[in-house]
């Protein structure tokens, strides 16, 4: 047990370096951002993919992590989210390499991130202030981190009630309390988490981590066999995915586990399959750490050359012992080896470094100190100087209002009246403004019943003239048609009557037009099977040689009121006609998703684009989309120049 408590300031400062949270199924996941990338997808998602490559890339390969950042930045143009989330990943990229650059990154992205009011912003912002908090966690100590995460990160999340996020954020307070020894603080905080993650997001990778810090609270505790519970749910979830490199972390707990056990030579191995993942991922901290514990163990097993070779290749590889403090602990570690192994002068010379390195930290940890002390005492001269000028200014101020006293009086009185035809004038200008209103709320409303007056006349009448097509004129041109294929059966041989075949030909084409036309008017498959399936037909049915047309559609509900999907279906139809009418498009993105009451269509083209000047244009096509988002309580952006059109609009869907 002591042993292990001895690994705990090593530890934590692995553990904040480690948490990097990406989905299980790692290679699925790359894929995917890859291919966004890659795609003709918007500039939000290429940026965000980009920075979460970066992200992915920034301890196993930096090279490779800068360039996504990089080329992540270059959409950002002038969207202040975006710029908030590049300020965070250059603090992620930076946060292993440059402290003091890190910080700076870190407080730009809580700048501009703090003036968005959404729950992405503020999630981000809660990420950034834990990645200050960590860059700091040198100067001020391990309060200060703690402090900013129950203070900063966990009220900003915690406000849009329980997710993932909350979850996480109660499992890295846990991570820091479990190695400064609060082992039952930690424990209720896992609780909180494990209780959200479990109800909600059963499968996450999120409750992977946490499942693990759970079980190394217990090993720490010396309770195997709680942390073995706990370290069996992690194995269920990594199980499907052994190419994941989240399975050096498995094999790192279990580590732990068998040694609080005492189970040391069958950790041997077990060290060994968890090196496999660090080298196969540039895990390279992580690395260190198996081998600190293969250190720990040879020593146990009295296998104390091997071990002396391990912890002097750990400090030459230098990922751990670049931190003072744990270079330390492993000159002390080396000390007590060679002292064991009867190697008197070169134990002397590790006590010797290790005296100095301590000697030089206390003198920092003094002279931090002293720093603090004196900066609070430059403060309170200032203070007392500060109060001396504040007293002779009252004093001055009181002789002037003594002198201009009876000036105050006439003031006031001028003031009141002044007041009063102030007064007087507001309640004129706010009675105006009020019936004002009224009247513009009054012509609204008989412009919106005018509107859905007009539009539902339409659809009555689409609905009449497809069904009398259909059943009408459809009926009795396919009775013709099956007419004459009997009667030409019978009396003209397919040979010699070609000319009439063909006409019959273009007959049977006219009936099948006839029909489209129809469905067109009123689409069979919006009220049979729903508004997604109706516009991946009406996609299906502009798609041309010439013209590829994507489709996405996320997460389109089925119980939708039937007029408002049918108002969706004719404003995608028009934005379809439009791009193919008039664009000359090859390629068209159309997008549509639902999020609570709101409809959002996005659709982009590689067209010749158009003048977006709509009050303006003599388009009764846009007129009529216009007036559908208007019914529908909407919002309609046009941006078009000569490399495409892009069209993005948000409708009220609550039926209200």
């Amino acid at each position: 047990m002591k042993r292990l408590l001895i690994l705990l300031s090593i530890l934590l400062s692995f553990a904040l370096q480690s948490q990097q949270v990406f989905p299980l199924n790692e290679k699925l996941y790359l894929d995917s951002l890859q291919n966004v990338t890659k795609s003709t997808a918007a500039h939000t998602s290429k940026a965000t993919a980009s920075f979460l490559l970066s992200n992915y890339y920034r301890n196993s390969d930096s090279l490779l992590s800068k360039k996504y950042l990089e080329h992540g930045k270059t959409f950002i143009t002038h969207d202040a989210f975006l710029t908030g989330k590049y300020d965070y990943y250059e603090g992620q990229y930076h946060l292993d390499r440059n402290k003091e650059k890190a910080a700076h990154a870190y407080q730009q992205a809580i700048k501009v991130l703090s003036k968005l009011k959404t729950r992405e912003s503020d999630f981000y912002q809660s990420l950034a202030w834990y990645g200050y908090g960590v860059t700091q966690k040198d100067k001020e100590g391990y309060p200060f981190l703690v402090k900013t995460v129950v203070e900063k990160c966990i009220p900003l999340i915690k406000k849009y009630g329980n997710s993932k996020n909350l979850g996480f954020a109660y499992t890295q307070l846990a991570i820091i309390l479990t190695y400064n020894a609060q082992f039952e603080k930690a424990g209720n905080y896992n609780k909180q988490a494990i209780k959200i993650l479990e109800k909600d997001y059963p499968d996450s990778a999120e409750l992977f981590y946490t499942y693990l810090n759970s079980a190394s609270n217990f090993c720490y505790q010396a309770k195997g066999n709680e942390a073995k519970k706990f370290l069996d749910k992690a194995e269920k979830l990594i199980m499907p995915y052994p190419e994941s490199s989240a399975n050096s972390f498995f094999y790192y707990g279990k580590t732990l586990y068998l040694i609080t056990k005492q189970q040391n030579s069958e950790a041997l191995p077990i060290i060994e399959k968890g090196l496999y993942y660090t080298k196969k991922f540039n895990q390279n901290l992580q690395a260190q750490m198996f081998y600190f514990n293969k250190y720990d163990i040879l020593k146990k097993l009295k296998r104390y050359s091997e071990a002396k070779n391990v912890l002097e290749n750990i400090l030459a590889e230098k990922s751990l012992a670049i931190d003072l403090n744990n270079r330390k602990t492993i000159y002390k570690q080396l000390s007590a080896l060679n002292e064991e192994m009867g190697n008197v002068r070169e134990a002397l010379v590790w006590e010797q470094k290790y005296s100095k390195l301590n000697d030089s930290l206390s003198s920092a940890n003094v002279r931090l100190e002293i720093n603090k002390i004196e900066a609070k005492f430059n403060a309170a001269e200032k203070e007392k100087k500060i109060a001396i000028l504040d007293a002779e200014r009252n004093q001055k101020n009181l002789e002037v209002n003594k002198k201009n006293s009876y000036l105050w009086g006439l003031s006031l009185i001028l003031l009141l009246v002044l007041s009063l035809l102030i007064f007087l004038f507001i309640l004129f200008r706010k009675n105006k403004k009020i019936s004002e209103q009224r009247i513009n709320d009054i012509k609204q409303k008989e412009e919106l019943s005018l509107t859905r007056a007009i539009l539902d006349g339409e659809e009555r009448e689409r609905e009449r003239i497809a069904r009398d097509l259909h059943d009408g004129l459809g009926g009795m041109l396919a009775g013709v048609k099956i007419n004459f294929s009997t009667w030409s059966s019978h009396h003209l041989p397919a040979e010699k009557d070609k000319e009439f075949y063909k006409i019959l030909g273009q007959l049977d084409h006219s009936v099948s037009e006839l029909r489209h036309i129809a469905r067109n008017l009123m689409p069979e498959s919006l009220l049979n099977f729903g508004l997604e399936t109706a516009l991946n037909d009406l996609c299906e049915f502009y798609v041309r040689k010439d013209l590829d047309i994507d489709f996405q559609a996320i997460d389109i509900e089925k119980k939708i009121p039937l007029p408002i999907q049918l108002n969706i279906y004719r404003i995608v139809q028009e934005l379809l006609a439009n791009a193919m009418k008039h664009a000359e498009a090859t390629s068209i993105l159309l997008q549509c998703s639902q999020s609570d009451d709101r409809f959002m269509i996005t659709i982009e083209d590689n067209g010749k684009g158009f003048d977006t000047g709509i009050e303006h244009t003599k388009s009764m096509g846009l007129r009529n989309l216009k007036n559908r988002v208007n019914y529908l309580k909407g919002k309609m952006e046009v941006s078009s120049d000569p490399q495409g059109t892009t069209i993005n609009i948000e409708l009220k869907i609550d039926g209200e």
